[in-house]
């Protein structure tokens, strides 16, 4: 919406044209035997809190032969008749480039929603995670004000459930803000969705990659990469890096395996006619089953089909000392976000086995800029931060950094500009894309993280 775009011209100008415009509407829906609200609303591509809102009887239960009501997108067409002028190639690249305009913000106001509890004694684990989080985002509001960005931040703890939530919505700090971010269960999310669609506000999800108000509010931001785009992007980046390799899928088949990833990556392969070879793991003869598989022409990439600390320790000094007695193969793995988190006791076999992994959340704790906002983390909170993935703190402060520098720059209508945001987060990449022509905004980012032979580790985004 409100993108200009490059049409090139006809000779016969005056044919008419026909504009098609998506419009929604409003159908009856009676509810067949064993229907669910889970299938409703995938069949209908719609959330549950809509679906409530419009049917309020559902409250009580999905129950057959009830009559409900559905939003659906339609398609019109309407045949108009051209203009017959045509611009010139001048015109046409002064229009392209005309820059949008910036709805300016001199004092960016935020409303920050974190359950707190501060009702308990003492801080449970998940707690302290938000803690931190707010933390690490006051360390942004910090940074750009030395920057000379105006911030006016209102803090509320959420606590459990929608009770607390309520009366936070008629906080004037919300009414009144630029950007909520906040809110961790679906049960808050949904009406803090609703709030901020009804009142024109900016709304980040930072935390959750499984709520769908997204796809049906266009005032959302969702940081958190959902797993269907996240294996498809990580599947596409794996077949442009070893399209021309050995690939062999290593079946673990220990009840943990990546099925839904593994599934959209063989999908991905095949579509590009890359071959590939599976075997099934045999604690007893895994080297040999392996080397069975090595293509001496080619580097040879293993891909085990599980995450699990427990399935890489199986595979890793087989593999580690296959590799340490026949560099001739070049062997390689690819693996799973979590394994950043086992680099305690994997990284040398990460670096020996010239290691891959695809992640949405990546901290380089050997990079500058994590050192530097260790150090400062420290001198701030008087503790470090908790030894978890994500790191809460970083999340919190590159949410702050990008979201607050955005609106700071190219104001309250920053969508117009995402394309020219190119804040490089500390752990988090960033690159929003709308979901379809009436949803929010989906964080497609995604980084390949290589573990190098030669002990350097790189962080390359996926575009």
């Amino acid at each position: 919406i409100g993108k200009t775009i490059r049409i090139p011209a006809t000779q016969v100008e005056d044919l008419p044209t026909t504009e098609v415009k998506t419009v929604t509407k409003e159908i009856e829906y009676t509810i067949p035997k064993k229907e669910t609200m889970y299938r409703i609303c995938r069949k209908f591509n719609i959330s549950s809190y809509e679906l409530i809102k419009r049917n309020p009887q559902l409250k009580e239960g999905v129950k057959a032969g009830m009559v409900i009501k559905i939003p659906v997108q339609t398609e019109e067409s309407v045949t108009t008749k051209p203009a017959t002028a045509v611009l010139s190639e001048r015109d046409a690249n002064a229009l392209l480039s005309e820059p949008k305009s910036i709805e300016r913000v001199n004092m960016i106001k935020v409303a920050l929603l974190l359950p707190f509890m501060t009702s308990e004694t003492k801080p449970s684990a998940e707690t302290q995670r938000f803690i931190e989080y707010y933390e690490g985002f006051l360390l942004a509001v910090d940074s750009l004000r030395n920057t000379g960005c105006s911030v006016d931040l209102s803090v509320f703890d959420t606590g459990n459930g929608t009770k607390k939530l309520k009366e936070i919505l008629k906080d004037d700090a919300l009414l009144n803000a630029n950007l909520i971010i906040g809110a961790v269960q679906n049960d808050q999310i949904g009406p803090v969705a609703e709030f901020a669609q009804k009142n024109n506000i900016k709304y980040v999800i930072p935390f959750t990659s499984k709520n769908d108000d997204v796809l049906s509010n266009a005032h959302i931001y969702q940081v958190n990469t959902p797993h269907s785009y996240l294996y498809a992007k990580a599947a596409q980046a794996g077949c442009d890096l070893f399209a021309a390799d050995n690939v062999i899928l290593l079946n673990m088949n220990d009840g943990k395996d990546k099925t839904d990833f593994i599934k959209t990556f063989k999908t991905e392969m095949k579509q590009r006619n890359i071959p590939f070879k599976e075997v099934n793991y045999n604690g007893e003869t895994l080297t040999a089953d392996i080397e069975a598989l090595l293509d001496a022409n080619k580097r040879n990439v293993i891909v085990p089909t599980s995450g699990t600390m427990d399935a890489l320790n199986k595979i890793k000094s087989p593999l580690r000392m296959l590799a340490e007695t026949k560099p001739e193969f070049g062997l390689t793995l690819f693996g799973y976000p979590e394994w950043q988190t086992y680099t305690r006791d994997c990284l040398e076999d990460f670096y020996a086995l010239n290691t891959y992994i695809y992640s949405n959340f990546y901290a380089d704790n050997l990079s500058k800029e994590v050192a530097d906002f260790y150090t400062k983390y420290k001198n701030w909170y008087s503790k470090t931060l908790i030894n978890i993935f994500p790191k809460y703190g970083i999340l919190g402060f590159d949410t702050g950094m990008f979201f607050l520098g955005a609106i700071n720059k190219y104001g309250s209508n920053f969508e117009d500009n995402l394309d020219k945001i190119n804040y490089q987060g500390v752990q988090t990449g960033f690159d929003f894309h709308r979901v379809n022509n009436w949803g929010g905004f989906i964080n497609t980012n995604i980084f390949i993280v290589h573990y190098q032979s030669d002990f350097n580790v790189t962080r390359n985004e996926v575009r």
